[in-house]
């Protein structure tokens, strides 16, 4: 199984993931849409943060149902990944995959989901 590195631009938040790329996530709901995120998402176990989880190198942001805490950078502003729950309970991390490293993003699967129509 692969490990891919990633970090927010200025590299204050920096992790690694296990896992193949297959398909990535293209939402409109009207966060997604304005950062131009293309979401993976895997089991929290297979995500691993480098760097220390506090407020100085870490905002949280959550909206709609607060139900997902979207992580990004104080300093330089990317949300390189964000932790939730499945339908079923159980604990994803989901990663912007801008944001790891020596990817091609014209390589990857992009599935649209219309996130902007969920309740």
């Amino acid at each position: 199984m692969p490990t891919y590195s990633g970090s927010c631009h200025c590299g204050s938040i920096a992790f690694e993931v296990d896992g193949e790329i297959g398909k990535v996530i293209e939402c409109n709901c009207t966060h997604c849409q304005r950062k131009g995120l293309l979401l993976w998402f895997v089991s929290r176990d297979q995500f691993r943060l480098k760097t220390p989880r506090d407020r100085a190198a870490m905002s949280t942001y959550q909206f709609n149902r607060h139900i997902i805490e979207h992580h990004f950078c104080p300093t330089c502003g990317v949300q390189p990944f964000a932790d939730g729950k499945d339908p079923a309970g159980n604990e994803v991390a989901s990663i912007n995959v801008r944001c790891l490293e020596d990817i091609d993003l014209t390589t990857l699967t992009r599935v649209p989901y219309d996130g902007r129509h969920q309740n």
